[in-house]
């Protein structure tokens, strides 16, 4: 009964989706568009992160790099944006692949802060490349993005996070990140190819910011290095990622939608003092929901059922 009713949940939620933008307004259409980019992110920091313990603090590299590609090739070959943005993904794919194998070889903080260094570099080379990037004065991209196609652009991506997320969670390939997480020493001995599944991982990972930033580039119809590289954007993806919980398969989606929808809230009726706001409900998140609301709500029905099962024996009895 209870599948039967998550599946309609689902089904409902779905076809709710696909109306929205042929009934709402620009501002609502918008909004969702800006919640799937962002959910999309939280699942490539997830495959990545949440599976491995490998906390990243460059996975906006990928989405500057996507942008970038789509930005390159819709301005001066006048490619079609759906290519382009599916360009930028390959390009930040491939990328990954020599990246991933000289960041991986670093752990702990040490990773986290290379990728951050990263970062920073590729922001500084885009600023410096000025005869293909632009520099400080970006691209300006034909202003004919039209927002319902980038709507349904962005919940593909959030439908594609969903899918390889549980496909990964459910396969040989998921028990083996899942090991590096708990204990990378005894993986290795236990046989598991750590570096193959850890670049692998990351590869797979650098897919979904890099088509965020392509979507975010074209409808914003500019990028620049600040633009392209916002670490701002890095810390809420985190943020979303624990907020659901990290290496869960629902839990960047949850994350990735409450925490959008009480910011936006929070800006809306109280402006002046939103971001304090923001940050008290994030401090309260980390310091009593460390490990997400999915882990937290499995947790509870657990103890329910383990408080049950002893009164349902003993009434059989």
């Amino acid at each position: 009964m209870k599948h039967h009713l998550s599946h309609a949940a689902i089904v409902a939620g779905a076809a709710l989706v696909a109306v929205i933008p042929f009934f709402a307004s620009d501002y609502i259409v918008g909004f969702f568009f800006t919640t799937f980019i962002f959910v999309g992110m939280a699942y490539g920091w997830n495959l990545v992160s949440g599976f491995t313990a490998y906390v990243s603090f460059g996975q906006i590299s990928f989405f500057g790099i996507g942008a970038y590609t789509l930005a390159i090739l819709v301005s001066r070959a006048a490619w079609p944006w759906p290519v382009a943005a599916l360009a930028g993904t390959a390009v930040a794919a491939v990328l990954a692949v020599p990246l991933g194998w000289a960041m991986l070889r670093l752990r702990g903080p040490y990773f986290a802060l290379g990728m951050l260094g990263l970062s920073q570099v590729l922001a500084t080379v885009a600023s410096a490349w000025t005869s293909v990037t632009g520099g400080g004065e970006g691209i300006y991209l034909p202003p004919e993005a039209t927002l319902r196609q980038l709507y349904f652009a962005g919940a593909l991506l959030v439908v594609a996070g969903i899918a390889v997320t549980w496909a990964v969670d459910r396969s040989a390939f998921g028990l083996r990140l899942r090991a590096i997480g708990e204990d990378e020493v005894a993986a290795e001995a236990m046989g598991v190819d750590t570096t193959l599944a850890k670049l692998a991982s990351f590869v797979l990972a650098s897919t979904f910011p890099a088509l965020a930033g392509a979507l975010y580039a074209w409808r914003l119809s500019y990028i620049d290095p600040a633009s392209g590289f916002p670490s701002a954007y890095e810390v809420r993806t985190i943020l979303m990622a624990i907020f659901g919980g990290a290496g869960t398969v629902w839990g960047p989606f949850i994350g990735g939608v409450l925490f959008t929808a009480v910011g936006e809230v929070l800006w809306a009726k109280f402006s002046e003092v939103h971001l304090l706001l923001f940050g008290v409900m994030i401090l309260a998140v980390l310091l009593f929901m460390p490990e997400g609301i999915i882990p937290l709500l499995r947790r509870r029905r657990m103890r329910r059922r383990a408080t049950v099962a002893p009164a349902v024996r003993k009434e059989a009895a």
